[in-house]
């Protein structure tokens, strides 16, 4: 390369997607250095709702078991969700964001625990790995980039002490108000809901025990006609005495002189006793960078792209920003496939900015246009057509399947465009997440997948079947690709996912399938070349 470095990638910003991102780089030896500014995660609860998909990347990362021993629910807790007119004790109320509706096309089910479980479990991954160094208590100042290389200025948390940390790549996972990105001068577009509203954690038993009429239920929404569509959202922490509470308030409203108390019990729809130990506020709005990319630069999670915590979207979807960026990185550190890194902003941003319009803000849309058209006091029959409509189900967790059609590194992408918008269905598709499907045993495909590029074949492959395998094997020596080849699809795999050979990325979304290609030229389109 030409140069010494003393790290080959700088992390700015050690929360879950931080801590991902060294992670997934540390695992494939890449030097890293996370520079996070607090000792121990924030004990504020939120990031809650983590999808089967986000489980995937803890699998991968070899941390799966301890994600799900670090916050146990009790038996029958569930982790589902109701809407709920009026308030949470009211006449009208439906099943919501059932996300176990899809569990079939996932490898490892949905779990439920607040975000500093999750980076403590992160954490401890990432000092298992040799390659990762991480400084705590210091926070990013400034950043510095050349052709070559790229300098972060960090100072001591509340301190007047000051280094510097060069490397090859700087990514800033730090947050909303991201350091990062404003040092290298990414702008980002803004979309302003003029709503402050606040964060209120509290304890109650007694609010557990009115709501043992949603068994197994663990997050709630109470859709009142006052608030326009907004939500007034509670959410368990620890089953059966702790809860966090987000609402609209006025603009200006400050711990003092306001009844939250007063609040809680009107969304609940009685009173009962509770004990408050944190109050935040937030703006509702949405920021997404306009690149997620300049130069050596990256910007990932809340420093790419942010949102109000509608529908258990952020943390997921910024682990899904380490879990694509990882293995790029990893490419263009080992001199292989800088283009590669281009690919990141083409496909993450995009399924962002399709996440915020057509599911968050589709939420809100909604609710407002139900709440103006329909109330039980102007006419009792058509509310209950309408509600009896909305309670049939919910079509985002079926259509919420981010995916990289169209996406340059994904060959024969059907001319479609990298989104969140799509169909959960098994059969192997260039650019969506491959679904596991059985083999013997206990055994599913998914177990085959590694590290690198995964050619999965027939088990019984003909001999034009096995040439072509051979042309992909010799084509990844060529190309020097990390490959791997397994040959043990049963028919009714190849039948269900409507193709003898499937070719699978690094993050599990299938880069090509099919029978008939150049090998080469498939593996130089996915790998970057």
């Amino acid at each position: 390369m030409g140069q010494d470095f003393e790290f080959d990638v700088i992390i700015c910003g050690g929360g879950p997607v931080g801590m991902g991102l060294a992670i997934d780089l540390g695992q494939r030896g890449i030097r890293v250095v996370v520079v996070e500014r607090y000792p121990d995660p924030q004990p504020v609860p939120k990031g809650q709702n983590l999808t089967q998909r986000t489980a995937e990347h803890f699998r991968a990362w070899h941390c799966e078991e301890a994600v799900r021993s670090a916050h146990p629910l009790p038996e029958g807790a569930g982790t589902g969700g109701m809407y709920c007119y009026g308030t949470l004790l009211g006449d009208y109320s439906y099943e919501w964001l059932n996300r176990s509706a899809v569990k079939k096309f996932y490898a490892a089910g949905n779990v439920r625990l607040p975000q500093y479980d999750t980076e403590k479990v992160l954490r401890a991954r990432v000092a298992e790995l040799p390659t990762v160094e991480v400084i705590y208590g210091w926070s990013g100042l400034s950043v510095d980039q050349t052709d070559a290389d790229v300098t972060l200025t960090i100072g001591k948390h509340r301190g007047e002490e000051r280094r510097s940390l060069r490397a090859r790549y700087l990514v800033g996972c730090d947050g909303s108000k991201s350091v990062v990105r404003e040092s290298v001068g990414i702008t980002q577009t803004r979309s302003d809901h003029d709503r402050q509203m606040a964060l209120v954690v509290f304890r109650s038993t007694d609010l557990h025990d009115l709501m043992e009429r949603y068994p197994g239920k663990a997050f709630f929404n109470a859709l009142h006609p006052d608030f326009e569509g907004y939500w007034q959202f509670f959410g368990r922490v620890d089953v059966g005495h702790s809860w966090f509470f987000h609402a609209p308030v006025p603009v200006g409203t400050t711990q003092d002189g306001f009844d939250f108390a007063g609040m809680i019990h009107r969304a609940v729809g009685t009173e009962f006793a509770l004990d408050i130990d944190y109050i935040g506020f937030w703006d509702l709005r949405f920021a997404i960078a306009n690149c997620y990319r300049d130069g050596r630069v990256f910007v990932a999670g809340d420093a790419a792209h942010s949102h109000p915590p509608y529908g258990g979207f952020g943390i997921n979807l910024g682990l899904e920003d380490a879990r694509n960026l990882g293995w790029k990185l990893a490419a263009a550190v080992e001199g292989k496939a800088d283009t590669l890194l281009d690919s990141y902003d083409g496909e993450r941003r995009p399924v962002f900015a399709s996440t915020a319009q057509h599911f968050i803000a589709g939420y809100i849309d909604a609710d407002r246009d139900f709440l103006a058209t329909y109330t039980p006091e102007r006419d009792r029959a058509a509310f209950e057509a309408a509600w009896a409509k909305r309670a049939e189900g919910d079509p985002s967790v079926f259509r919420f399947e981010p995916n990289y059609e169209g996406s340059p590194v994904v060959s024969d992408g059907n001319g479609g465009k990298p989104s969140a918008v799509g169909d959960h269905l098994v059969a192997a598709r260039p650019g969506h997440h491959l679904a596991p499907l059985p083999m013997s045993g206990d055994e599913t495909t998914f177990d085959l997948l590694g590290a690198g590029f995964t050619l999965l074949a027939p088990a019984d492959a003909d001999e034009a079947t096995i040439r072509k395998i051979a042309d992909f094997q010799s084509a990844s020596d060529v190309l020097r690709l990390p490959f791997d080849v397994h040959a043990k699809l049963p028919p009714q795999a190849i039948t269900d996912y409507g193709a003898p050979l499937i070719l699978v990325r690094p993050d599990h979304f299938v880069a090509w399938a099919g029978t008939h290609a150049i090998a080469e030229k498939v593996l130089s389109v996915v790998a970057g070349r």
